[in-house]
């Protein structure tokens, strides 16, 4: 009887859909059969139940199945899914990106199998290079050129589910992005957990703003280039040059703010203050008048007063934020923050609520601002597309899915623009 081929669950970020769509490739070549796959995540303490509440699904509904767990909670708590009676491997972050593990588990895993393979990740020093040539949607590929981070904030539990800073060389992330424009994409996000550290452990310490500048030069077939989010105190000089010269590189930043008060900043043990987070919107704006901006902001963080509070509100009109990832702060075990006083549920439910309506104003403000403007759009179905604003578009009439469409904006409706 032929085994079924792997079923694949995953949580969490977007670098874990990534690694899923290599372990589908290496689990293939493995001929790993007649698996339920779960890519877990971390972040919270409500990620970490969410797993196991879908690997019990899974379980029920595929009995004769091998669960195999891994991701960033099967790294850091590997004890909590053995102990699972659904389990039967729990697998960590290097091991699963690993061909010689899957081709352990290959087969229809005839003959005993370690149940636990998860390694020290703070040894690792590499990260796997070009498994896969992206993934994505057909417009849009995404490129891992980072993994782990070597900071340490007091909320975050991640560090220890991805390890230390590794960078993928440039030559290799060149080439790789030459394949995918012979495959027909028009463009490409680079991503990582730290992005602005890319570089640090390569020889002569290139920075990002380098790697940007060598994609754009060395690949002049790749229409837009994105970055995910980055960490604005740690941009260099050379991706503020490529932000004022280079109309490939997309006017769109992600930024990891995370709150706008200086005493709340230095107990979450972030490199930034406020000040310079305004003062780096303001001269990205003033090198690229039409650069848009997301941010990730922590309502309710252990300590925060109102008045604290008030200042990361003041942050989204100050910075000019359009795009937020509000997170109502819940302890993470494990992480020095959860031990801090915490601030009432009811406080937090509120202030993330109210740093959503203020992202909500800013959006409509920012859509109302582009009718009458003409846009370059990429399509990503034949009737919604995206600015290089990252500005979702919507088409009465259908158009090629993955091409670049010039259009006029006509109005807005449903938080969308009208083409």
């Amino acid at each position: 009887m032929t085994a079924k081929p792997p079923i694949f669950a995953t949580l969490g970020c977007r670098l874990n859909s990534y690694e899923t769509q290599a372990m589908k490739e290496l689990t293939a070549a493995a001929g790993v059969g007649d698996a339920v796959i779960v890519n877990t995540c971390a972040v919270t303490a409500e990620a970490v139940r969410k797993a196991r509440q879908e690997i019990r699904k899974l379980r029920r509904d595929n009995p004769d199945a091998r669960m195999i767990v891994t991701g960033c909670a099967a790294q850091i708590e590997p004890e909590t899914f053995a102990a699972m009676d659904e389990v039967d491997v729990v697998m960590g972050n290097t091991e699963k990106m690993s061909p010689a593990t899957w081709q352990q588990l290959g087969g229809s895993f005839i003959g005993e199998t370690e149940s636990v393979l998860v390694d020290d990740i703070m040894s690792v020093t590499e990260t796997a290079q070009h498994l896969i040539d992206g993934f994505g949607t057909r417009s849009r590929a995404y490129v891992q050129v980072q993994n782990g981070c070597d900071h340490r904030c007091t909320f975050c539990i991640i560090p220890y589910g991805r390890g230390n800073s590794r960078s993928v060389p440039a030559g290799v992330i060149v080439d790789q992005i030459k394949r995918l424009i012979q495959r027909g994409f028009n463009e490409v996000v680079l991503t990582g957990v730290d992005l602005t550290s890319w570089g640090a452990d390569l020889p002569s310490t290139p920075q990002l703003g380098d790697l940007v500048a060598r994609i754009l030069k060395l690949v002049p077939d790749l229409p837009r280039l994105r970055i995910s989010s980055i960490d604005s105190i740690e941009v260099d000089e050379a991706l503020m040059q490529a932000i004022a010269t280079e109309p490939r590189l997309m006017p769109h930043m992600h930024l990891s703010l995370q709150a706008g008060d200086d005493m709340i900043l230095k107990r979450m043990k972030r490199r930034h203050l406020r000040n310079d987070a305004i003062r780096f919107c303001e001269d990205a704006k003033k090198l690229r008048p039409d650069m848009t901006f997301g941010a990730d902001i922590i309502a309710g963080f252990p300590t925060e007063t109102d008045a604290m509070f008030e200042n990361s509100l003041k942050l989204v009109t100050e910075c000019d934020l359009t795009w937020l990832h509000v997170f109502p702060y819940s302890p993470r075990p494990g992480t020095p923050a959860a031990k801090m006083p915490q601030v009432n549920g009811t406080a937090i439910k509120a202030r993330a609520a109210q740093l959503r309506e203020a992202g909500q104003r800013q959006v409509a403000r920012h859509l109302q601002d582009q009718v009458g403007k003409t846009h370059d759009v990429l399509m990503e179905n034949p009737r919604m597309g995206r600015t290089a604003q990252f500005t979702e578009v919507s088409f009465a009439i259908d158009q090629a899915e993955g091409q670049i469409v010039r259009t006029q904006i006509m109005g807005v409706a449903d938080q969308q623009l009208v083409a």
